[in-house]
């Protein structure tokens, strides 16, 4: 691979990434990443030559991509909404299916001020931080049990400049202590543990606490939907994201506790990812 020009490395190393359902974007990814560069450069400059130093790191790169590390981890940033986030293994990496609850909030909510949020799990903090860019007027809480967690998002908030979110170490609704919230969003872990199998290689380098949940996948969704209830205003929206067949259960279950105006909404795939429901 010695003195070969960039669009040489990208033939060769899309070539190799055949797990991959995305080869030449994750090469494209992984090279700008070595030549810190943007991944549109890389197409002004097929004919540059990497120096050793670059084509040893795409290399190694390139073969822990092989064995399945995602691409995320192996740059240690991930895109959402308008948004570059730190990520690590400590956190699970955002997915675009995720931005739904963003939109939702921000279409709901539209231009009110003076607004109490609440981001119940937040990891990365891409939720929170994606709202509360496009609404500076809005005050966040976000929270996590995880210090490592809260740690990168309080990263994220400071490389953007983002100041209205304050971030709080504990479970779920626990930190919130007795405010009362205009809305509450969470996605928190909804995948069964009988259900590991199915998932992706990649994901077995994210953290299972974000991913893997009891009871068939609803111990989590189901203490949410408890304790939201006293920390939203009466009239007040929680949304929650889940798995595409929880949303039945989910909905009962919310019934069962007194939330009205529940309606389920599909992601682009057409499959039912959010829950939102009135307090």
């Amino acid at each position: 691979m010695i003195n070969c020009s960039v669009g040489q490395l990208l033939q060769f190393a899309a070539k190799r990434l055949t797990q991959s359902s995305s080869p030449l974007l994750d090469a494209q990814l992984l090279l700008a990443y070595v030549l810190q560069t943007k991944r549109e450069i890389l197409f002004a400059w097929p004919e540059r030559q990497l120096n050793y130093e670059q084509l040893e790191l795409f290399t190694n790169l390139l073969s822990k991509r092989e064995q399945g590390e995602p691409v995320a981890y192996l740059t240690g940033k991930q895109s959402f909404w308008k948004l570059e986030l730190k990520v690590s293994p400590a956190v699970l990496i955002p997915r675009p299916e995720t931005e739904l609850i963003v939109e939702w909030v921000l279409n709901y909510f539209n231009q009110k001020t003076c607004l109490q949020l609440a981001d119940l799990g937040t990891g990365s903090g891409a939720i929170a931080l994606a709202i509360a860019q496009e609404r500076p007027q809005w005050q966040l809480t976000a929270t996590d049990f995880s210090y490592e967690a809260l740690s990168i998002a309080i990263q994220n908030a400071s490389h953007h400049q983002i100041q209205n979110i304050i971030f709080k170490h504990g479970d779920w609704c626990q930190p919130l202590e007795s405010a009362q919230y205009d809305c509450i969003v969470s996605n928190p872990p909804y995948v069964a543990d009988t259900e590991k199998h199915l998932l992706s290689h990649e994901t077995c380098y994210e953290p299972a606490q974000a991913l893997f949940a009891k009871e068939n996948g609803f111990a989590e969704l189901l203490t949410i939907t408890k304790q939201a209830k006293k920390y939203l205003k009466s009239g007040a929206p929680l949304i929650l994201e889940h798995g595409f067949q929880q949303a039945k259960t989910l909905r009962n279950q919310l019934t069962l506790l007194g939330y009205q105006q529940i309606v389920t909404l599909p992601d682009l795939a057409g499959l039912d990812r959010i829950t939102i429901a009135f307090c």
